[in-house]
């Protein structure tokens, strides 16, 4: 036959690597079934990306071992990224990363720490060690074979990968959206093909909002509020879960919590990172649940579309809508995202030239005067603010503790190994403060004014964890109203974040009870 050659030249480089590959998934954390548990749909998936991939690289390089090596080291790669990702977030590697990896040449500080120096040495050497065995250890298989065999032979590959791709995609792999069990069921190439899959379906047709827009609005009496809404970076009660901690490092969030009409602890969309899951869950009102696959990024697909958020409703009742993010407007692709969510403006870094940092990002005392400064121009038009802070983002082991702060913030020194609470505990210091700031600047407006506060996820400090234990995923927040403790008492309540606008909005006058139910009675789902 006219393809034997070509068979004989590339099968034991195919065979090889492809069961590599599946060795090499075997280093994932968490630990994934070995193959031969998998189901076979799982596996077929599996082996028709790495024919795939092979026959594509083989035609480009025209050398089979150099083809499998290299793909052997983008896998290791993966691998790798999806470990270090799975330590510090509690969550593997997923289709909808792939993105992040442009976004790490834009934002290398934001991704590639986290990364190690050991892992990035080690992904270093497979590259090299792929290309030598390529260029310095093998032939061209055009020495051998002609243009045409090759060609034929890649054809049978392609043919052969769509097959297993097309059989593997017909048996519909059920997947749960829980990221680190639905690897370990597939496997990694499989798991990631699901979620593509999940990415392409259609989305949600009908938001919580649109019923608080469709019917009448319950405005409060006299003139509108200005209302302030902040996702603080990292925000949530350590002194909670660790001992030792200055009880005045919150001493203005605690104020404003005894005020407060209502507040507690909140249960939000993310662990560690992915802002974006918690910010979109509040704006929308809908959870990672209702959300399936784009629980993980809602910006990628579904909420280009438009949806129906607090700030379109907001619009709805006369409000100017701002949002205000010391950081570039692209990221996450917020400008383009944002008009969509019934936001006028955005105001991003650009905005803030000259400002004072802590740390490498724009203060969070900086931000609260933009804001001041945004409440005391506004006009008779009742302003919506959106605040999304960086100073607390990290990575915090990047940063030194400074002379003082062990005094300043804890009660008694901490344990070895826990700088990175120190230095979250000096920015969360400035978090309070800009709490502060905000609340006096809506307190010397005439009129109305609200306030609602919230963590969008606890910050990455694994060493911290390990020493003295890992907290819960909850963060903190209050809906503080001017004047409103004076009115009644405050009430604890702990809430999902998906429900934390609509209290808001109950809180403000702006919105009836009986206009949007609560996510517990809101049942649709994409997964």
């Amino acid at each position: 036959m006219v393809a034997d050659p070509f068979w004989s030249a590339v099968a034991p480089s195919l065979a090889v690597g492809a069961g590599l590959s599946l060795l090499l998934e075997r280093l994932l954390q968490p630990p994934v079934l070995p193959f031969w548990r998998r189901p076979a749909a799982a596996l077929a998936i599996h082996l028709g990306l790495w024919l795939l991939l092979f026959a594509c690289l083989l035609l480009v390089l025209r050398r089979p071992v150099f083809a499998a090596s290299a793909l052997l080291a983008g896998m290791l790669f993966l691998v790798l990224v999806s470990n270090a990702k799975y330590h510090s977030l509690r969550e593997p590697f997923i289709f909808q990363d792939f993105e992040y990896f442009s976004d790490a040449f834009r934002h290398p500080r934001l991704y590639l720490p986290f990364l190690g120096a050991g892992r990035a040495v080690l992904a270093v050497l497979a590259l090299a060690g792929a290309v030598y065995a390529g260029l310095a250890m093998e032939d061209s298989v055009l020495v051998a074979l002609s243009v045409d065999q090759v060609l034929r032979g890649s054809a049978m590959l392609v043919l052969a990968a769509i097959t297993l791709l097309w059989w593997g995609a017909r048996q519909k792999l059920a997947v749960t959206c829980q990221a680190a069990a639905d690897l370990a069921r597939l496997g990694l190439l499989a798991a990631m093909w699901r979620y593509g899959e999940e990415e392409l379906r259609p989305g949600q047709q009908r938001w919580p909002y649109d019923d608080a827009l469709a019917s009448s609005v319950t405005a409060a009496t006299g003139e509108p509020a200005h209302l302030v809404v902040v996702q603080s970076e990292s925000f949530f009660d350590p002194r909670r879960p660790f001992a030792g901690i200055r009880s005045d490092v919150l001493r203005e969030f605690d104020a404003l919590q005894a005020e407060a009409l209502c507040s507690g602890q909140v249960e939000v969309s993310a662990w560690g990172a992915n802002t974006v899951r918690t910010e979109f869950a509040f704006l929308s009102g809908l959870s990672g649940d209702a959300l399936g696959v784009h629980r993980f990024n809602p910006y990628r697909r579904l909420a280009r579309q438009g949806v129906a958020t607090v700030a379109s409703f907001l619009q709805h009742c006369g409000y100017r809508t701002v949002c205000v993010h010391p950081y570039s407007a692209s990221f996450y692709d917020r400008h383009k995202v944002y008009p969509g969510l019934g936001f006028d403006e955005f105001i991003d870094i650009r905005s803030f030239a000259g400002a004072a940092r802590s740390g490498p990002y724009v203060s969070d005392l900086a931000v609260a005067e933009k804001v001041c400064a945004l409440l005391r121009s506004a006009s008779r038009q009742p302003l919506f603010v959106f605040v999304i802070t960086m100073e607390n983002h990290g990575p915090l082991h990047l940063e030194k503790v400074l002379p003082g702060d062990v005094e300043r913030f804890h009660s008694t020194p901490p344990a070895p190994g826990c700088n990175d609470l120190t230095i979250y505990l000096r920015h969360l210091s400035n978090a309070d403060r800009m709490a502060g700031m905000l609340r006096a600047g809506l307190e010397v407006l005439p009129g109305r004014g609200g306030l609602c506060w919230f963590g969008d996820h606890v910050p990455i400090m694994p060493e911290v964890y390990r020493t003295l234990g890992q907290p819960g995923g909850q963060t903190d927040y209050f809906v503080w109203r001017k004047d409103g403790g004076k009115e009644r008492p405050g009430t604890r309540r702990d809430l999902k974040v998906e429900d934390l606008g609509r209290v808001f909005l109950q809180e403000v006058g702006l919105l009836s009870t009986q206009s949007l139910p609560s996510s517990s009675a809101r049942a649709s789902t994409l997964c």
